[in-house]
């Protein structure tokens, strides 16, 4: 249940970018305390020693093994930052040891087993824990997420289209059978890795598209658009990899279910999203990764096209935040009690 005292937290995985995204967000929380970070490869390391940005920090944080035991005696929150199939086998020690956990990682998004082993190509390594997990989305979740001891943040490029595409779903203002996406992200999205597609010279001054026709993301888009639908259907995805640290574009084209106008699709966004305070509804005006880099906001923009009848809609996050580690605070502040933006604004 949630508590308003001040909550201890450790990040498991802490030298990725989302994991360092998440350490800068912690120590300038207003109510939780960062009290352990963990990495393989940095164990016995000051965190200024791996990330000098942190120099500042008058607590001292040494990186340690992600030892169960030792993070059950700090914290009573943690955060994975690990990659798919590392998380979901970490996660049950710390349930089963009374800590609420975090999941950054695509692990616990999916409710299904067999969707997990379809588009991650491999079995699900705690398939018992998926019902019990909630998909971290806040605004849409509130309450599941505030009584959760174990929550799904949804992927970066997810929470760039879920957010623009539900409340149109719901009021049945567009065909659920017709829907394409365009997204263009930043290579941090690939996580800090090194593989030839990302190294500067095969990243700058060019882009591409990958994961076509079937990115991983794409099973939990489908899963939480069904659950709106309460039938089967596919969308159309493409993400493309651009010369730029960080951020996400995503276009969506739809097809009106009626004789929808922009004045119509303003008021199903405003019902939907007047009290949320990480989003931000531009109307016509086209959103910018510029304006939400460094943010929890994601900027949704929305234009009909007379010459095809479609409307389209588009939004800007940035990946590390909206879209990874600063949803996870999101997260972390209905969990504990905490106003939404404490940590983030």
């Amino acid at each position: 249940m949630a508590s308003k005292e001040q909550s201890k937290c450790a990040v498991i995985g802490a030298s990725g970018y989302a994991g360092e995204e998440l350490v800068r967000l912690l120590l300038a929380h207003p109510l939780a305390e960062l009290v352990q970070v963990t990495s393989r490869q940095s164990v016995g390391k000051r965190l200024d020693q791996v990330f000098p940005r942190f120099a500042h920090q008058r607590k001292t944080l040494i990186f340690t093994d992600s030892d169960s035991e030792s993070v059950l005696g700090n914290a009573n929150i943690v955060f994975l930052a690990l990659p798919h199939g590392v998380s979901a086998e970490r996660a049950k020690a710390f349930l089963d040891g009374g800590v609420r956990v975090i999941d950054l990682s695509a692990d616990f998004r999916l409710g299904n087993a067999e969707t997990y082993r379809e588009f991650y190509a491999k079995d699900h390594p705690a398939p018992d824990l998926l019902k019990r997990a909630v998909y971290g989305l806040p605004e849409v979740y509130h309450q599941k997420i505030a009584d959760a001891d174990l929550v799904a943040c949804p992927g970066c490029y997810p929470t760039s289209i879920l957010l623009p595409l539900l409340p149109l779903i719901r009021e049945k203002l567009i065909d659920p059978t017709d829907i394409t996406v365009a997204s263009l992200s930043g290579v941090t999205g690939a996580g800090r890795k090194v593989e030839a597609d990302y190294l500067f010279a095969e990243c700058n001054e060019s882009a591409r598209p990958y994961g076509v026709p079937k990115h991983r993301h794409l099973s939990e888009i489908e899963q939480e658009v069904r659950r709106v639908t309460k039938t089967e259907l596919v969308i159309q995805f493409v993400p493309h990899l651009v010369p730029m640290n960080r951020g996400i574009i995503s276009t969506i084209f739809l097809r009106p279910a009626a004789d929808v106008d922009e004045k119509e699709t303003e008021a199903v966004y405003n019902d939907a999203y007047r009290t949320e305070p990480f989003v931000r509804l531009l109307g016509s005006r086209l959103p910018d990764t510029k304006n939400v880099i460094g943010t929890n906001f994601i900027d949704i923009s929305w234009k009909l096209d007379p010459r095809t009848g479609r409307l389209i809609v588009m939004s800007a996050i940035d990946n590390l935040v909206k879209g990874t580690s600063g949803q996870a605070i999101q997260c972390l502040n209905l969990m504990c009690g905490y106003p939404e933006t404490a940590g983030l604004l």
